[in-house]
């Protein structure tokens, strides 16, 4: 008998190999939202590593939905051309279905890339640009206050949401990840953290469910019926008043409703503060898949310090999560998926140009 993470598993009309994912991971490396040969060699070799599903970094509906100058976009046409040949490739060399995690990155957007002084707000002689948000609340002392969204700020995101939506379908996306995590704009309408609105879409978890489920349905309206949905989210923010699992589970049930296949389980980011439990243990946000998967009754996929084989075999096993997202580890061992199955006893699949380095 095969191990379980090994194992296929199917949503909607896509079946993935295995259950193992390569989780969406910032390279900073486009120009102005553009995918370049690093992406067609950071991406290409890992859709050929053996995992069932590879999601593209964090990918920006406009381009003040980036979190920094290097961050990919998807708001154009050139955009578009480049992002596709990497998508082509990666189809003509690898065994992964390819997903792009579709994002804007409200109040944190206009920031430094990590190896220039990365978590800070850019100034302007650096290129800063102008910040949305539910309210003008500022990440914390020194970054940009962002303005408050209007109507038609709400509008104009959720329509750039459709139109990368039906880029991703033009190019031969697989599946489509909603970043509703990490404190980004999605994210920062459900925390009390970040939204400090008293019209219809703040106060209550119902308010402040609002506007992402607006995207999410308008999303989901304009990709195809047979193609996949999921949404990334953070389960908790670890710090009150912020987002807490319980309030996740309501949510995830909302999102199940309108059409959602799978939440991907993360957490923190509204607040500057680290998660302050439970970082340094292997797995640390599995918890918060298993409740979301027991109680909003949705496929769940698990992320968050996975490295271990006989672990991520554990969490399918024990029905903590349907699927295991490795990110960092990935970066480590892009082959992790062929050693894991090989520990495992299963089958990974090898391009036949590697098959004769199988053990």
């Amino acid at each position: 008998m095969t191990a379980k993470l090994f194992s296929p598993i199917k949503f909607r009309d896509l079946e993935c190999q295995n259950r193992v994912v390569v989780a969406p991971m910032c390279q900073y490396s486009a120009i102005d939202g553009v995918a370049n040969d690093w992406h067609l060699m950071h991406l290409g070799h890992l859709s050929l590593g053996g995992a069932g599903l590879l999601i593209c970094e964090a990918t920006g509906v406009s381009a003040d939905g980036r979190i920094t100058p290097g961050c990919l976009g998807l708001y154009n046409d050139e955009q578009e051309t480049a992002l596709k040949r990497v998508i082509d490739f990666c189809h003509e060399v690898g065994s992964a279905h390819f997903a792009v995690q579709l994002a804007h990155a409200g109040r944190k957007a206009s920031t430094s890339v990590p190896w220039l002084g990365g978590g800070k707000a850019l100034s302007g002689e650096d290129g800063a640009w102008p910040t949305i948000a539910p309210s003008a609340v500022p990440f914390t002392e020194g970054w940009h206050v962002p303005a408050a969204m209007n109507r038609a700020d709400m509008d104009r995101v959720r329509d750039d949401f459709v139109a990368a939506t039906k880029r991703c379908d033009r190019m031969g996306v697989d599946l489509i990840e909603l970043h509703a995590a990490h404190g980004y704009l999605l994210c920062e309408f459900l925390s009390p953290i970040a939204n400090h609105r008293d019209d219809e879409y703040g106060g209550s978890l119902e308010n402040r469910m609002r506007f992402p489920l607006e995207v999410f349905k308008a999303v989901r309206e304009a990709w195809p019926d047979g193609k996949p949905l999921g949404v990334r989210i953070s389960a908790t923010d670890w710090d009150l008043p912020g987002i807490t699992i319980d309030e996740s589970v309501v949510l995830s049930r909302a999102l199940k409703d309108l059409g959602c296949d799978f939440i991907d389980c993360s957490t923190g980011g509204n607040s500057p503060n680290r998660p302050p439990v439970g970082t340094g243990e292997q797995g640390y946000q599995v918890t918060f898949a298993r409740q979301i998967r027991a109680e909003a009754e949705i496929p769940t996929m698990a992320v968050g310090k996975i490295l271990e084989a006989g672990f991520a075999e554990s969490v399918v096993v024990d029905g903590d999560a349907d699927m295991v997202a490795l990110a960092r580890g990935m970066l480590q061992d892009p082959r992790w998926a062929w050693h894991a199955a090989a520990e495992l006893g299963a089958e990974a699949p090898y391009p036949p140009q590697y098959a004769r380095s199988k053990p």
